[in-house]
């Protein structure tokens, strides 16, 4: 399933989100995403069932799904219908037609999104929701250690990163972005990023501007910058032992999902 590179959502800081007037959102926490940037602009370009095309030979037990920066919760429940071929919330709803089942992680670092995800949810046996700041390992390594070892596991199968690498960049700078990307990297066999291009950035702080505050700490110093698709692949390839499996396209929005394989013995197979 090789195909080359062809070709603004989460922050996880740790003091408290904030939206501010003026549609601005120093990390990423929109409250009214999805009507802006709606999920079906990105399953649209995945192919149905993927997962069973990616894990032929399903183990015992579920598959185990992260989704970094899932908001409000509206695309990891199309990903999660989606990826397993669901067409409905109706009978073995948890369950895709061929009998894979997924059971999926969500974290976001704003509490109110994530109360209305856990609202919202009809698969609320298989998808979990929980507010978390991906960057704090004193908080994030006792929660992804707690809910995998209900498992029996030590690392996701897929890890979902969708339009979250750039509140990474911005607020926690070039070596928050490796960092952020490594860890992801060491914690699943999969993962698939949605990059969000410079221009992006450039919106972003605008949009603090307008408002009267300063740009965001690190943007003017950023060096890693240009092409983010290019760069983040530059990062996972050549870093964190992944390989680009997979560009599914672009969406409407201007922005790639790219999907890379762990070639770490650790993580394939785990």
């Amino acid at each position: 399933m090789a195909a080359p590179m062809s070709d603004c959502r989460k922050a996880l800081e740790s003091m408290e989100p904030s939206v501010l007037p003026g549609g601005a959102a120093p990390y990423g926490n929109f409250p009214d995403y999805a009507r802006f940037h709606p999920p079906e602009g990105r399953v649209r370009l995945l192919p149905t069932a993927l997962l069973s095309r990616l894990f032929p030979n399903q183990r015992g037990g579920p598959l185990l799904g992260l989704d970094v920066g899932c908001n409000s919760g509206e695309l990891s429940i199309a990903l999660y219908r989606h990826l397993l071929g669901l067409q409905d919330d109706r009978g073995r709803s948890e369950h895709s037609m061929a009998g894979m089942e997924l059971s999926l992680l969500c974290c976001d670092i704003d509490s109110e999104l994530i109360e209305r995800a856990k609202q919202r949810s009809p698969f609320p046996a298989s998808v979990s929701y929980v507010t978390l700041d991906i960057m704090d390992p004193n908080t994030r390594e006792p929660l992804l250690h707690s809910y995998l070892s209900k498992f029996g596991r030590s690392a996701f199968d897929i890890c979902f990163c969708m339009s979250v690498t750039m509140w990474i960049h911005l607020n926690h700078g070039d070596s928050g972005l490796v960092t952020f990307l490594s860890y992801l990297a060491s914690k699943c066999t999969y993962l698939l990023v949605e990059p969000q291009p410079w221009k992006c950035y450039r919106a972003a702080a605008r949009r603090l501007r307008k408002l009267g505050r300063n740009d965001f700490d690190h943007f003017r110093s950023l060096a890693i910058n240009g092409d983010m698709a290019e760069e983040i692949t530059k990062i996972l390839t050549q870093d964190c032992a992944m390989e680009l499996v997979c560009c599914f396209g672009s969406t409407n929005w201007d922005r790639s999902l790219l999907l890379f394989k762990s070639s770490r013995p650790d993580t394939c197979g785990d």
